[in-house]
């Protein structure tokens, strides 16, 4: 495909890397790898495979977003008559077939800058970590208002809005696409596979950064586009501070003067499990799938919260957001 480049970024993703760029080698003729500062043989195995590499400035803190402007603007560089631009995460392998359809959506609709589709756990029983990925990933089919880090996006789109934003440690797909629906541009999820992700996630330490993560994401969103008509993550973000805080702390707080009656309201937590659960079950889940993802929508209000905060205390002291890695 000679109007599809794809941009592959990666840290110390060893096998999974393989993996992925294998998934696309014969596939596509413009291809790059960015590395964020890899401690492992990543960059010379992709080097081995024949991909074009770049290493990010080690000076510079690495972001997702910043590895992926590098890359689709060397791509670009490179080959200016390139059309669209598939972004894949180093951990994830494309899906036969997913290149063809992807582009034939955006070359049929061109009102259309991003289609997704359907990202899979490859081994979504080998922990409960990797199972609430797999759930997390099945979103609805249809236009929607955000993708994630596996896309193919137009090229026009991308360099209208000038990319990603390079300072976000998170978040930066669905910030991406609140500027291009801005521009009147629209986002798509496709019915059709569209790359395998290993997630290796077998603690729960790494769930509970993940989270942390996910929250951060919440609040520095909320920050750039939390005014009307977007909202974006207003929602989330308070919902993360009712159930993470609010309420917890009320409980506790009004337990002499309720004489222990404010401890009533921890019961909202179990009803708003069993309300989740109701919702999973109209949208097709299995009981099992849907209790575990209930549960986990509760428990991750905690460490959300903690990302939140870890946001606005940075936000406060003018300092500069770090990485968050789960793995």
């Amino acid at each position: 495909m000679t109007n599809i480049g794809l941009v592959a970024i990666g840290r110390n993703e060893g096998e999974r890397l393989r993996n992925c760029l294998s998934s696309m080698i014969g596939k596509v003729e413009n291809a790059v790898y960015v590395d964020s500062g890899s401690t492992d043989n990543s960059v010379e195995m992709a080097k081995s495979l024949g991909v074009d590499v770049i290493e990010l400035d080690l000076s510079i803190p690495f972001t997702a977003a910043r590895a992926r402007n590098t890359g689709w603007e060397f791509l670009l560089a490179k080959n200016p008559q390139l059309n669209y631009i598939q972004f894949v995460d180093g951990d994830c392998e494309i899906v036969d077939g997913w290149l063809t359809t992807a582009q034939q959506k955006l070359d049929e609709n061109p009102n259309i800058a991003v289609v997704c589709g359907r990202r899979r756990e490859r081994y979504p029983h080998a922990s409960i970590y990797n199972r609430l990925c797999d759930i997390e990933w099945n979103t609805p089919i249809g236009e929607t208002k955000a993708c994630g880090g596996d896309a193919m996006m137009r090229v026009e789109a991308l360099q209208q809005v000038s990319g990603f934003n390079p300072k976000l440690i998170a978040g930066e797909e669905p910030e991406l696409c609140v500027r291009l629906r801005q521009k009147e541009w629209k986002i798509y999820r496709l019915d059709a596979e569209m790359t395998l992700h290993d997630a290796q996630m077998t603690r729960l330490s790494q769930w509970w950064k993940r989270n942390l993560r996910a929250g951060h994401a919440y609040a520095e969103g909320a920050y750039l586009h939390g005014n009307p008509p977007e909202n974006h993550w207003i929602k989330e973000t308070r919902s993360i501070w009712l159930w993470g805080l609010i309420i917890p702390f009320l409980a506790v707080s009004l337990i002499i003067p309720t004489h222990l009656k404010s401890l009533l309201l921890l019961l909202a937590y179990p009803l708003l499990i069993y309300k989740t659960y109701r919702f999973t079950q109209k949208n097709g889940f299995s009981p099992a799938d849907g209790w575990l993802y209930s549960i986990s929508c509760i428990l991750a209000k905690f460490p959300g919260l903690l990302g939140q905060i870890q946001f606005y205390f940075n936000q406060t002291l003018g300092k500069n957001n770090s990485l968050i890695e789960y793995k």
